[in-house]
């Protein structure tokens, strides 16, 4: 009983800030870019989201790559 695990698919996500709350803290929200290349390197994914929020007006705090895969039971 061997599993296998096969890419399925990757996703870009990118959380922002908004504003702040009257309380000092930051208001952010998050971003999901879906359909990014599995196999895209990591400095290449890292300024496609930079270049993206340069466009904004928001402030780009973070950037997830996220690769899923599938795994299978192969008997």
């Amino acid at each position: 009983m061997a599993v296998v695990s096969a890419p399925s698919g990757a996703a870009l996500v990118l959380v922002y800030q908004t504003g702040v709350s009257p309380a000092g803290a930051p208001l952010t929200k998050q971003r999901t870019l879906n359909n990014i290349v599995y196999n895209a390197s990591d400095q290449s994914v890292y300024e496609a989201a930079y270049a993206i929020f340069g466009l904004s007006e928001y402030t780009l705090l973070d950037v997830y790559f996220r690769r899923t895969d599938e795994l299978t039971n192969e008997e």
